[in-house]
């Protein structure tokens, strides 16, 4: 498990979009190259996030099995 000084973003027990949509916001307000843990429990989120980070530039550092169930993401703001 990488620890690092990146923020974790609870999105767990919101459903597709939700997650996507709240982690680009959350992203838009951080600087290039900040990292961001998001935690999701929405089984769609394997697919979903990798995707957003793709067509948005953002570089996806990490996927892991959340403590509890679902899943984490690291995710590092691109330009």
């Amino acid at each position: 498990m990488l620890r690092d000084a990146a923020e974790t973003y609870d999105l767990r027990g919101l459903n597709c979009p939700m997650p996507v949509l709240r982690a680009k916001k959350r992203l838009a307000g951080m600087a290039k190259g900040a990292r961001l843990w998001v935690e999701t429990t929405d089984p769609l989120a394997i697919i979903d996030i990798p995707a957003f980070c793709t067509d948005s530039g953002h570089r996806l550092v990490a996927t892991e099995d959340a403590p509890g169930g679902g899943n984490r993401f690291l995710i590092e703001r691109g330009g």
